[in-house]
């Protein structure tokens, strides 16, 4: 039996296929899988040992990608075509069975997703770790060692809290007194977000922090299922800190919760006093400049914010 299964260009949309997918290989444990995805994604399902191939698809113009994925397996009569992406092409392709996920821009992601295949409740994301990213892992958070995992870096500027307010957020919640008292700090990000976040780096002590800026998805995954708390922006590496089972606490402003909040009960978001609308009403808001629309988000929420989602996932109570 041979599944094709089509996710997502994008990380966090990519990562929030991902209980499909393991719900299929439970249901199918003899079945060979195909995933094809963007870049970005790749290597989170290559580190899935029950998947025989991932096709990148890059971008390309005329829809140069998608004819790219039908030259590559137009020749395999499928059992299954599982397509996330809502595209043609999975109805060109030869296969016994088709599920092709439809448009749905008021239901939350991942009941969106799970209603391919008529899953409700829907199977919550999930990740695959390699040994290599396990071990990594277990070297930057010990066993015993607890750490904040603070992910400011996003792919639009106006999604972005300030970073001077994560560090004044994580310094706060790291305190003498608070619930993480003493925990080191891991920054998490892209490759080249450095230059993003400078004031994180001046602010927090060099020996507390644990830079993994740039370092790999699949290690990135071991450490938030290390982490003690994960805070960040609405970002692809917020659901995978949620997939991964962190405590998981997104930062929402000009971006939409009720399709993209990080799914889980150990999850959670907060967004300052405006609601999406609001937001985009102010004449003041320009969806083009690089200026942050989360200003109005306050450190103070954040941290109360955070301080009740740990004490509902750890029973843990802190100051606040």
């Amino acid at each position: 039996m041979r599944i094709l299964f089509i996710s997502s260009s994008y990380l966090g949309d990519a990562v929030l296929t991902t209980g499909v997918l393991a719900h299929l290989m439970a249901q199918y444990p003899g079945a060979r899988f195909t995933v094809a995805c963007g870049p970005g994604p790749a290597d989170l399902f290559r580190a899935n040992p029950r998947v025989d191939h991932v096709h990148v698809m890059r971008k390309k113009r005329r829809s140069g990608h998608w004819i790219d994925l039908l030259k590559e397996v137009w020749a395999q009569r499928w059992s299954m075509v599982v397509d996330l992406r809502g595209s043609a092409t999975s109805y060109v392709l030869r296969t016994w069975r088709r599920r092709v996920l439809r448009p749905n821009h008021s239901l939350h992601r991942v009941p969106h997703i799970g209603s391919v295949l008529g899953l409700d409740p829907p199977p919550c994301p999930t990740v695959w770790l390699t040994k290599e990213a396990e071990a990594r892992a277990a070297e930057l958070i010990p066993d015993g060692r607890t750490v904040l995992v603070i992910g400011p870096t996003a792919n639009w500027p106006k999604k972005m809290w300030p970073s001077e307010r994560y560090a004044q957020f994580a310094l706060q919640i790291t305190a003498p007194g608070a619930p993480l008292e003493g925990a080191d700090i891991m920054l998490q990000g892209g490759p080249g977000e450095q230059d993003q976040i400078g004031p994180i780096y001046e602010a927090i002590p060099q020996e507390r922090l644990i830079d993994q800026v740039g370092s790999d998805l699949v290690t990135a995954a071991a450490c938030f299922k290390r982490a003690a708390l994960y805070v960040g922006n609405d970002s692809g590496l917020m659901h995978l800190a949620a997939a991964a089972g962190a405590p998981t606490l997104g930062l929402f402003g000009p971006t939409q919760e009720n399709l993209y909040a990080p799914w889980g009960e150990h999850a959670a978001f907060v967004r300052g006093p405006r609601c999406l609308e609001e937001i985009e009403a102010d004449p003041a808001f320009d969806r083009n400049s690089p200026d942050c629309a989360m200003g109005d988000l306050t450190v103070e929420a954040v941290y109360d914010a955070a301080i009740a989602l740990l004490e509902k996932t750890t029973g843990k109570a802190g100051p606040r």
